[in-house]
């Protein structure tokens, strides 16, 4: 029944939206990155993206963007796509489903509408630079 279901929990793995130096187009990229926290590598991961919101006064939505990898090492990270235009000034969200060990974990990451700006920048652990992350 429902109460024989595990959900299991999971801490240490986050999406962060990070600043990137383009110098071909001499300006700041904005790089979604899957970050890995834990002491244990994390497989077969998925992560489904898209923006929605108000622009210019209508409803809006990006694509969904799917992103697959097969493993994601212990304390690093990978990168999952560019952010630019639009859907900076909408809300993001990225869905996060991978294996740990024999367990597999789902979690939703939102960054707000405006959320992504460069007041909110910090240091982003194992990427190396400054971002935006929610959840950590």
């Amino acid at each position: 029944m429902k109460k024989d279901i595990e959900i299991p929990k999971f801490e240490g793995v986050y999406v962060a939206i990070v600043q990137e130096w383009n110098a071909e187009y001499e300006w700041n990229d904005w790089v979604a990155y899957l970050i890995n926290d834990t002491d244990s590598l994390i497989e077969n991961v998925i992560v489904v993206s898209k923006g929605y919101g108000k622009f210019d006064g209508e409803d809006r939505e990006t694509a969904t963007l799917r992103h697959g990898m097969k493993e994601v090492e212990a304390r690093s990270y990978a990168k999952v796509e560019l952010l630019y235009g639009e859907a900076l000034e909408m809300s993001n969200e990225f869905w996060v489903t991978f294996f740990e060990g024999n367990k597999l974990y789902d979690k939703k990451f939102v960054f707000r509408k405006n959320m992504i700006n460069d007041k909110a920048l910090r240091d982003i652990p194992h990427v190396g630079k400054k971002g935006v992350i929610v959840n950590f």
